[in-house]
């Protein structure tokens, strides 16, 4: 008889929730037709990135989202 494959520990989670920088969603996830959110105004690729990104980047994509709300 075979031994059973060892278990691998699970892949650490990059936090979605910094104290930091909160995340900007409002949970009213509408994607427009440029692929920005309706309700938090992040790009698509910015909301993927979110989960990974530190907070100086999470700062940068904070801004960019308030200058789109403000053109809005």
């Amino acid at each position: 008889m075979s031994q059973p494959a060892p278990t691998r520990p699970p892949k650490p989670l990059f936090s979605n929730v910094s104290p930091a920088v909160p995340s900007p969603c409002i949970s009213l996830c509408r994607l427009d037709e440029e692929k920005v959110c309706r309700g938090c105004f992040r790009h698509v690729e910015d909301i993927r990135e979110w989960r990974s990104a530190d907070d100086a980047r999470r700062r940068v994509i904070c801004a960019e989202a308030e200058q789109r709300r403000a053109l809005a």
